[in-house]
């Protein structure tokens, strides 16, 4: 009998099922072992995957989520029954309905215990199932090859998302014999060229049009594309939070980010288009009742996917296929002579506003001035992963990107806890960039204890907190809606002595000027380090007034026009 043939008869469904990873190309998972998935855990440990012990399973699905944002494979999560498992929700969730690509492994009870009361016992195939693409369990071993190669087709095709596959722990010790299913390319198709002649006679004739960008372009690499397209075309671009760099923030065109709750500088500009080129748009990034809510604008939407059923989001025309083609194709009959005036006027105000700020030392720092810093220390293909609350309206407004994948913000599910967890995947698969988590306090804190995580496998991120003692946010919306606060604010614990505690580097600024050599030393550092810095959150209710006067006068002014 040969080896091969003695590796066969001692498989078990673990084994395969591990076997099935590594064809798919799975360089890490991401989790918590349990007893229930003793048998995962020894086939991981024979494999070439390696497992990434985390402290807190929602921590395992935020390494996993934000691994599959930027590699456009799948990350992969494992979890045990019971707790293990509802601990995975949320960053599951978030991978969803984000568009990340991810897998979720569960451990289960035995299926002989499933009918009756059983210790950690819940139905985690009916529990995933609003929450991911597709939610299998596995009750025959010769079926794991098929479940696991249509999990990775179902969480990588687009549009990308969460799949979840439960193994209860008798079926994953049978004996059984298999070879993985092989992984197929999965091609996207072409438009006709009959509406890429309507979309340019559209784009021609035009007199106010805008082209708003979203995460499917980043997905699908369209950069370079886009940017050719809307310099030659002369249209100016609008990208969602989670769009962010897909043009270079100093293009003539572009004017940046859109998705604040608040009516911004491109919302004007948004307003007064007539028509709205939508590339790789998701409507759960940024609601089109926002920007077309009277239905004023025609729609050009361009996606390898058919548009969302929305009211306020009903195209004109649709161009189903490769999108950097489409827009290629599109460029190459469109002819528009005059330039984006309009728009062009709004940017100067948006880029004075910006610059103002960048030379203001009071302190506690306002978040403009912080991010004016930030900017200047990260390189052009470093990563910022922003945490949720106040200062992701800040980053989306402030934090400006020459590329795509540079600044990742979770803005379809928006989960507060996802910037440490995530950081510390983003370090991984890219140990030569800085990682920077920028983070509330409030946010810090669902996640911190991830910071051994990073610390253990050698990943040095650095975690700057942004200081309110406070839910920064819904303080901030508090302050909107009834004019005063309620339920908001909690003390903070020495976070410097908190990192130190980790074996982290711990910083504290005492004041602005502080903070670009702050973040220098830091990204110096072998280890993780947690800067602490307080922040004047007085800025956001200034934020609402003045965007607000500008509404006014900016509408006045179109009215005199």
């Amino acid at each position: 009998m040969t080896e091969i043939e003695k590796e066969v008869m001692v498989m078990n469904t673990a084994d395969l099922l591990v076997k099935c990873l590594e064809q798919e190309g799975v360089e890490y998972i991401f989790g918590i072992p349990g007893e229930e998935t003793l048998d995962m855990i020894n086939a991981i440990e024979n494999s070439t995957i390696k497992f990434i012990v985390t402290r807190h399973e929602q921590g395992a699905a935020f390494m996993a989520d934000v691994y599959g944002r930027l590699t456009g494979k799948a990350g992969v999560c494992l979890a045990t029954l019971g707790p293990g498992a509802t601990n995975l929700v949320t960053g599951v969730a978030d991978a969803n309905l984000d568009g990340a690509p991810l897998l979720a492994i569960t451990g289960q009870v035995g299926t002989d215990k499933m009918h009756i009361t059983s210790h950690q016992y819940l139905d985690l195939v009916h529990m995933f199932e609003p929450i991911t693409k597709r939610s299998k369990q596995i009750v025959r071993p010769d079926t794991v090859t098929e479940i696991v190669r249509l999990a990775f087709k179902y969480a990588e095709m687009e549009k990308p998302g969460a799949v979840h596959i439960d193994l209860p722990n008798n079926i994953a010790s049978m004996p059984v014999e298999g070879n993985p299913l092989k992984k197929r390319a999965q091609k996207i198709g072409y438009t006709s060229f009959k509406n890429i002649e309507r979309a340019a006679r559209m784009i021609s004739i035009a007199k106010y049009p805008v082209i708003l960008v979203g995460s499917e372009a980043v997905r699908n690499d369209c950069s370079y594309e886009l940017t050719k397209f809307a310099e030659e075309v002369k249209i100016p671009v609008v990208n969602t939070m989670m769009a962010k760099g897909i043009i270079s923030y100093d293009s003539k065109y572009s004017l940046w980010t859109t998705g604040i709750p608040q009516i911004d500088y491109v919302d004007r500009v948004l307003a007064k288009a007539d028509l709205v080129i939508a590339v790789g748009y998701d409507i759960v990034e940024y609601n089109p009742r926002k920007w077309n809510g009277d239905n004023h604008a025609k729609i050009i939407h361009i996606s390898t996917q058919p548009a969302d059923v929305n009211k306020n989001y009903e195209p004109s025309l649709e161009l189903i296929g490769s999108i950097a083609d489409s827009l290629e194709e599109i460029n190459k009959r469109a002819d528009r002579a005059e330039d984006a005036d309009f728009a062009l006027t709004i940017k100067e105000k948006i880029v004075a506003e910006h610059e103002a700020y960048a030379k203001d030392n009071s302190f506690p720092i306002k978040p403009q001035r912080l991010l004016n810093d930030v900017r200047k220390v990260m390189g052009k293909d470093d990563i910022v992963i922003s945490d949720v609350g106040a200062h992701k309206m800040w980053i989306a407004r402030h934090y400006n990107c020459y590329k795509p994948n540079t600044c990742i913000i979770s803005n379809g599910f928006a989960s507060m806890g996802i910037a440490v967890p995530g950081a510390v995947a983003a370090k991984l698969i890219n140990p030569d960039k800085k990682v920077l988590a920028i983070t509330g306090d409030g946010g810090f804190m669902m996640n911190s204890q991830e910071l051994e995580t990073a610390l253990r496998i050698g990943t040095p991120i650095v975690v700057l907190i942004l200081n309110d003692e406070s839910y920064g946010l819904i303080k901030w919306k508090q302050q909107e809606k009834f004019n005063k606060t309620a339920c908001v604010d909690f003390t903070n614990p020495n976070f410097k002595m908190y990192a130190e505690s980790m074996n982290c580097k711990g910083y504290t600024i005492e004041k602005t000027e502080d903070l670009i050599p702050t973040l220098i030393d830091a990204f110096k550092q072998k280890i993780p380090s947690v800067i602490d810095c307080r922040v004047d959150y007085n800025e956001n209710i200034k934020l609402t007034q003045h965007l607000k006067q500008m509404e006014m006068e900016l509408g006045k002014k179109e009215e005199l026009e």
